[in-house]
């Protein structure tokens, strides 16, 4: 396997909870992340999913540099960044860019798209001169499918999947190798976050990128990733290629996840378990001993609540047999379970979605101006 282009090791970030007016003093801690271990090789998109609260869009914000990280190291091509500052980081920064989840507020309702789009050239101007700047917003408006004479135009004057496109000009403008998606699609319609995905799968391949995607539904990481980590409270608890997670989940949480993935064909619905969870999602400030999962788990033994397992391979599922049950799970009990319908038999793709909308419709934006 050829070197991964960004690697993260041990990963966490914890925000001190503090009592106190005059003598303020440390009580605690949110322990958003507590230790998240993946790598991201060159041309794939790891999708990462998980409830909401489980430190998602926390990682994409240390990933870009927007949080520091309270430990861990964030390696891309070798290099720790977050070790590094002033010139070095700057020039790292370009290398990694971020699609924000709501483009509604991640564009400047002061500024024109071009001066959105063109701003990264303002920072950056060694990738482009000021004489050639408006022709590569334009180019860029091109490549996301909207209309370049839009570039003196507003963002109240688009609709919000337009926004989106406009958000990922921005990310493309100065040519990224990495883009940190966070939920990108989450706040557009389902027909609009057909054409946004299909968008972004079209672009990897004609600019080489390399995606970390951010998204709490299913069924679109299971479309755009070539491998996908599941979190659960500050760590992830399983990771795999997308068919060993969805078609053979070995961690409980990943299980009772998919089990509660729409499925069109009624009688398929009628046959498949579905997987209830009780209780609520623990307090990040006060995060269960040994297993996080284990409140909510109908497997817990005493052994979970004394030792934190490890992401590994379990020990039944490394002999050669196990096939496609054999990636890294959080569980001390790990066992394949079918939770979801089997799919139709179709021919070999890269990403193939189970969700008919993000099939069907073609990438194809429209350029109506509100």
């Amino acid at each position: 396997m050829a070197e991964p282009i960004l690697q993260v090791r041990g990963l966490v970030k914890h925000y001190p909870l503090t009592q106190g007016i005059v003598f303020r003093k440390q009580i605690g801690a949110v322990k958003a992340v507590d230790g998240v271990d993946f790598e991201l090789a060159a041309g794939e998109t790891l999708g990462i999913v998980g409830e909401s609260g489980c430190g998602k869009s926390t990682v994409a914000k240390m990933l870009v540099n927007l949080e520091k990280p309270t430990a861990g190291e964030i390696a891309y091509k070798g290099e720790d960044v977050t070790r590094l500052s002033g010139r070095a980081l700057k020039a790292v920064r370009r290398n990694i860019q971020m699609v924000f989840q709501d483009p509604y507020t991640s564009l400047n309702p002061r500024m024109t798209v071009g001066d959105i789009i063109g701003e990264p050239y303002e920072i950056h101007p060694e990738v482009a001169p000021k004489g050639d700047r408006r022709r590569k917003v334009q180019d860029l408006l091109d490549v996301v499918g909207l209309n370049p004479e839009y570039i003196n135009r507003y963002p109240h004057q688009f609709s919000g999947g337009q926004r989106q496109r406009i958000g990922i000009a921005r990310g493309l403008a100065l040519r990224p190798e990495i883009i940190v998606a966070d939920e990108p699609v989450s706040a557009l319609d389902v027909s609009v976050q057909a054409q946004v995905i299909n968008l972004m799968d079209r672009l990897q391949t004609e600019f080489d990128l390399s995606y970390v995607f951010i998204a709490h539904d299913l069924s679109i990481v299971r479309h755009i990733s070539d491998r996908v980590g599941v979190m659960y409270l500050g760590r992830i608890v399983e990771i795999g290629r997308d068919a060993e997670i969805y078609d053979h989940p070995t961690h409980p949480y990943t299980q009772a996840l998919l089990s509660a993935v729409p499925v069109p064909d009624p009688e398929a619905r009628e046959h498949r378990e579905r997987i209830i969870l009780f209780g609520d999602v623990p307090s990040p400030a006060n995060i269960p001993s040994g297993c996080r999962f284990r409140t909510r788990c109908w497997k817990a033994k005493e052994r979970c609540a004394l030792e934190v397992p490890l992401l590994a391979v379990p020990a039944e599922f490394r002999h050669e047999a196990a096939g496609p049950a054999a990636h890294d799970s959080a569980c001390h009990f790990a066992e394949e379970k079918q939770v979801v319908p089997p799919e139709e038999p179709q021919e070999e793709s890269k990403k193939e979605s189970p969700a008919e909308p993000v099939d069907k419709i073609q990438d194809e934006p429209t350029d109506d101006v509100k």
